[in-house]
């Protein structure tokens, strides 16, 4: 028997799904699955309007010893909090204004 409380988690799961199939980037936890192995390029609208593209990660292999968390603290809902490879520093950003999603091109 499912529970009104499991028949809303795998409704509100199938929205998530759907939306992010729609928008051509994988859901919120896959993107967080991959950034723990690799570097990618993340695109999305930032709060004042504006575009950004990061590339970023979560892979404590390419995070520097010295800047990775010394705990394991939750971000708040909907946000993603990342290594910016390129500012040298954590960022994050809201899952729902991400873009696009692409692997790191290595020249």
């Amino acid at each position: 028997m499912v529970t009104s409380k499991g028949a809303e988690d795998m409704v509100d799961t199938t929205v998530k799904d759907t939306v992010a199939e729609m928008k051509g980037i994988p859901t919120q936890e896959l993107l967080l699955e991959q950034l723990r192995k690799e570097t990618l390029v993340v695109t999305f609208n930032k709060l004042d309007g504006n575009e950004r593209i990061m590339t970023c990660t979560k892979s404590f292999d390419i995070i520097p010893k010295e800047a990775q968390p010394k705990t394991d603290k939750a971000t708040k809902e909907g946000n993603v909090t990342v290594w910016d490879t390129n500012a040298k520093g954590w960022r994050s950003f809201r899952y729902d204004r991400v873009t696009k999603v692409e692997e790191q091109k290595i020249n």
